[in-house]
């Protein structure tokens, strides 16, 4: 059988609607997480997310489904641990990967069936993924990309500065929760397409991509959804038209692809970088000449330089530099300013 005798079966449909919807979802929750310098909490929820399934598996219901319960009251317990600070966050998280994931296979032995009924959930499974799964995964899908767009202005603020959202009157924990929620239930989505052990590749991969080329968080945002589906929906095809002569999972093929674009970017993004770099905001000046150096005459009368740390316009009087910023002049290095 052919590639094109491939696309042509219904599995292959719902495999493609099932990857479209998790390259959008993955990378648009994702951005955040990387903005929080949370990335790898996708991988932390993946692997509690394992004991989710195990649990559906030993009492007969959807492992899809008590996948989503598990991975949410994970995801806010360890949001919780990491806001009060009784414990760093990176140790919230190996609390994570190793209890998660210790517990999904303890589980599944006790059911007697043993780590092998887990391989479809921890590598992705997207062409054995049924009619439901595929609504249910675009039903999540949905609900991920209407909460992070409809509420980008607020969920930015929070990721990058909470101090100030709190001081603006905004709720951040009620934020930061929805956020480690938003990431649970894309962890689910993303399960039975690149797994949970691969789940988090797909999160932060596309959004490191964007990020080479990007200059804002909204382009970031945008670049990575689409990166995201061109990964996924790219990986997928990829992945069938290689098994016409090996086994290829769609799974780590879409995960490769993703980082294959990231590499392929990397270098351009380091040679804008150093063409930004090499944009002097402010052209240098001769020395001021001794008339120059009067306090008779406003900060507008004299030549400026750059600031050494703030970046703003500077005003040199005698043997000291006055930073100008938003009509205030500030004396550096602590000296005490004399208004002239």
């Amino acid at each position: 059988m052919n590639v094109i005798d491939l696309l042509g079966l219904d599995f292959m449909h719902r495999a493609l609607l099932a990857a479209l919807f998790t390259g959008l979802a993955a990378p648009a929750i994702g951005t955040f997480l990387v903005q929080k310098r949370l990335a790898l909490l996708g991988d932390g929820i993946g692997h509690i997310a394992v004991t989710g399934v195990a649990l559906g598996l030993l009492t007969g219901t959807s492992p899809t489904w008590t996948a989503v319960i598990v991975a949410i009251i994970g995801a806010v317990v360890i949001e919780v641990i990491r806001e009060q600070g009784h414990t760093n966050g990176d140790v919230a998280l190996a609390l994570l990967f190793y209890g998660g994931l210790a517990g999904g296979v303890l589980i599944t032995g006790l059911d007697g069936q043993g780590a092998s009924s887990l391989q479809s959930y921890l590598f992705g499974s997207v062409t054995s993924i049924s009619a439901n799964d595929v609504w249910f995964t675009l039903a999540l899908a949905v609900v991920i990309l209407v909460v992070t767009l409809g509420l980008l202005p607020q969920l930015f603020s929070v990721a990058s500065d909470p101090e100030f959202a709190k001081a603006a009157g905004m709720r951040v924990r009620a934020y930061n929760i929805l956020v480690a929620v938003l990431a649970a239930v894309t962890v689910t989505v993303a399960m039975r397409t690149v797994g949970l052990l691969l789940v988090s590749a797909l999160m932060v991969v596309p959004v490191a991509t964007s990020q080479q080329l990007a200059r804002s968080f909204r382009t970031t945002l945008t670049g990575a959804m689409g990166v995201g589906v061109v990964a996924a929906v790219g990986g997928l095809l990829l992945s069938a038209a290689l098994s016409v002569h090996a086994t290829v999972a769609p799974g780590p093929t879409i995960v490769l692809l993703a980082l294959t674009m990231f590499a392929s970017t990397w270098p351009l993004g380091v040679w804008l970088r150093h063409r930004r770099r090499l944009r002097a905001p402010f052209p240098a000046v001769p020395p001021l000449d001794e008339a120059s150096h009067s306090h008779e005459m406003t900060p507008e009368d004299h030549a400026h330089i750059h600031g050494h740390d703030c970046g703003h316009p500077a005003v040199r009087h005698g043997d000291h530099v006055d930073y100008v910023h938003d009509g205030h002049r500030h004396a550096p290095h602590g000296e005490h300013y004399d208004e002239h």
